[in-house]
């Protein structure tokens, strides 16, 4: 089924020349069926980017998804232009009266930092409560992930001596649940971060279930028991040159950086081995059809 987008967004174009399926909001409108109706709260400074690797992921369904994009009104960033985010993206105070299947909080490039001192984490703080509330399940990642970790149940976070920065093997601890439905025993997943959660702060908590690791990532993908909040430590959306991009960004910068770990074919360049792609469209799926669509009521007002 397609993803409901607006007309001229960039993500658009670009999913079009993938063979996905993208629809118009006109067009949805005139269909017999209740679109999904999930936000984003798009964190990243390359929004265009995420946005669209997160439709493309979003799009791999066959349920109608509607998408709304949310941006932070206490901080803009420098990397989007304006005319994008006042076209195609909301404040929160926008829709803090509208009701959510689902939603998707990114990470952010802040992960050094308190979290009380991030600029926009009062805001933050608002629709994490907003989504305890109003939105059916909510899928928190890498930085986003950390921060929800610390709201809701009190974990921290740590700083890693050197930042993960690579391609990991991902082992499934959970059988039969369904958010790895279709994934093997050992899957892949990038990482690009600078702190962690400790894993056995994440066994210890009574309301939550560690649902994959990794031996050099550690705590990879945790669900709550109630079933209303996943949270995925690494960046299972990413592109198959996103970890390349942020190398280069990272030596301009001159950043202390080594090449992403198990990421090229051979050695430290060239053909970039992608292997997580799979992955990344089945808990994309398994997502949108057991914790969204199978829970959500069909009158979004119940939620």
């Amino acid at each position: 089924m397609p993803i409901i987008v607006p007309k001229d967004i960039p993500a658009a174009k670009i999913l079009q020349s993938e063979n996905i399926i993208v629809m118009n909001d006109k067009r949805a409108s005139m269909q017999d069926i209740r679109p999904l109706e999930i936000a984003i709260v798009n964190l990243m400074p390359t929004k265009i980017v995420t946005e669209t690797q997160l439709m493309r992921l979003l799009s791999n369904s066959p349920l109608q998804v509607n998408v709304t994009l949310i941006s932070t009104e206490s901080y803009v960033g420098k990397n989007t232009p304006l005319e994008h985010l006042e076209r195609f993206y909301k404040s929160f105070s926008e829709v803090k009266n509208r009701k959510f299947d689902g939603m998707i909080i990114t990470g952010a490039p802040v992960e050094e930092m308190e979290f009380s001192e991030v600029k926009y984490w009062k805001e933050l703080e608002e629709i994490f409560e907003f989504a305890k509330h109003n939105v059916t399940s909510t899928l928190f990642i890498c930085w986003g992930a950390q921060a929800a970790l610390h709201y809701y149940y009190g974990i921290e976070k740590h700083i890693l001596d050197k930042k993960l920065f690579g391609v990991y093997k991902h082992k499934k601890l959970v059988k039969y649940d369904k958010l790895l439905k279709g994934t093997d025993d050992r899957f892949f997943m990038p990482h690009s971060r600078h702190t962690t959660v400790y894993e056995e702060d994440i066994k210890n908590c009574k309301d939550l279930v560690l649902l994959a690791n990794s031996k050099q990532a550690g705590a990879a993908i945790i669900r709550s028991k109630d079933n209303k909040f996943i949270f995925i430590t690494g960046h299972a959306e990413y592109d198959r040159d996103t970890l390349e991009n942020e190398y280069k960004r990272d030596l301009d910068k001159g950043l202390p950086i080594d090449p992403p770990e198990n990421y090229y074919v051979s050695g430290n360049k060239g053909e970039i081995k992608m292997c997580w792609v799979s992955t990344a469209n089945l808990i994309y799926m398994n997502w949108l059809n057991h914790y969204v669509y199978q829970l959500t009521p069909y009158e979004i007002d119940e939620i």
